[in-house]
């Protein structure tokens, strides 16, 4: 009888804690990473030429186009805006890198950008772990630098960052290519 009443107990507890559980629905705007080398995590894995760390990694979310006007309507020129969706974009350097003519310290940084038509201002940021901008503190800004849009090859669907085979950071949405140029210490 003892154990029967044990068993129940933890049924009832089994299922109160399952009824808690909240299950969402898949987020519209999926989250993505990107290595610099590229695909590193696999070549540290198949114990290829990977470095002992990456160079630079860089966290966000990717929205959708969906037929919408995106720049100078979805995201407003000459407003703040955290270069993807949901939490903040985090960039995240391993070593000191150059950006422009300013050195930055190795760490993890939230990336931020005031576009405009053919120029972004990119901010790296110190406020990490943040939901969108909606935190955003000037004050915790540790670099901001401009750099030229043009227009891409083709539409791209899904906002998307990638590390060039050179290290440099290029941002892409509906019909506009950034190219963030990143130059990496020797050690």
């Amino acid at each position: 009888m003892k154990g029967i009443g044990s068993m129940l107990l933890a049924i009832v507890f089994a299922l109160s804690a399952s009824a808690q559980l909240q299950i969402t629905e898949p987020d519209k705007s999926p989250l993505d990473v990107s290595y610099h080398p590229h695909g590193y995590p696999i070549l540290k894995f198949q114990t290829k030429t990977a470095p002992a760390t990456p160079h630079a990694r860089v966290i966000y979310s990717r929205p959708q186009k969906n037929g919408r006007t995106i720049f100078g309507d979805v995201v407003k020129y000459n407003e703040l805006w955290r270069l993807g969706a949901n939490e903040c974009t985090e960039i995240e350097f391993y070593k000191e890198v150059t950006i422009g003519k300013a050195k930055l310290p190795k760490g993890k940084y939230a990336l931020f950008c005031i576009p405009q038509a053919g120029q972004w201002t990119i901010i790296f940021n110190k406020g990490v772990d943040a939901w969108g901008a909606f935190s955003y503190d000037k004050t915790k800004d540790v670099l901001r630098t401009s750099i030229n849009v043009a227009n891409a090859e083709a539409v791209v669907e899904f906002f998307t960052m990638v590390f060039d085979n050179s290290g440099n950071l290029v941002i892409l949405w509906d019909n506009q290519k950034a190219l963030l140029p990143i130059k990496y210490a020797a050690k």
